[in-house]
């Protein structure tokens, strides 16, 4: 799985491709895509990069939904559990998943120079981490990997 957030690409129709993923996804499972929830994802699928709760809370008081704290989280809570975002651990923060409804474990490449977040497939079951698990007799059921470093448009900047 392999993204295009560190190369030029068309994001008007990187977003819209998203949120209407989402839209049949709901649809199908009879979940609600309410208001705050849609436009949650779509401040997330702005921006390649990973976005505090608090600076999305921002965005949705701006836009009439409220500034109260539970108002975002709720939101976030339903885009993560539902597939539609991921927590980046490192940063405490959130980004949309580009691969919406597939069964997948994400790795998180993050640019320390512009912020930008690549979504990359983790692999838990497979390689070292699953051959250490399996060796100590561990089962894993959830991995976090996230790499800091710099995109390719910052090292050009900065060689």
């Amino acid at each position: 799985m392999q993204n295009d957030h560190f190369q030029p690409h068309d994001h008007a129709r990187c977003i819209s491709t998203a949120v209407d993923a989402a839209e049949r996804f709901c649809a199908a499972q009879g979940l609600r895509l309410t208001p705050v929830r849609r436009r949650t994802l779509e401040i997330l699928l702005s921006e390649h990069r990973a976005l505090g709760a608090y600076d999305i809370l921002a965005k949705l008081d701006a836009d009439g939904f409220g500034s109260q704290p539970p108002v975002a989280y709720r939101a976030l809570d339903f885009l993560t559990a539902n597939g539609f975002a991921h927590k980046v651990e490192a940063l405490n923060a959130y980004v949309a998943c580009t691969h919406p409804g597939a069964d997948h474990a994400p790795a998180f490449l993050i640019c320390r120079s512009c912020g930008v977040v690549e979504e990359a497939e983790a692999a838990p079951d497979k390689g070292p981490l699953a051959r250490a698990a399996r060796e100590a007799g561990f089962a894993i059921e959830r991995a976090v990997v996230e790499a800091q470093g710099t995109c390719p448009a910052c090292r050009s900047e900065h060689p």
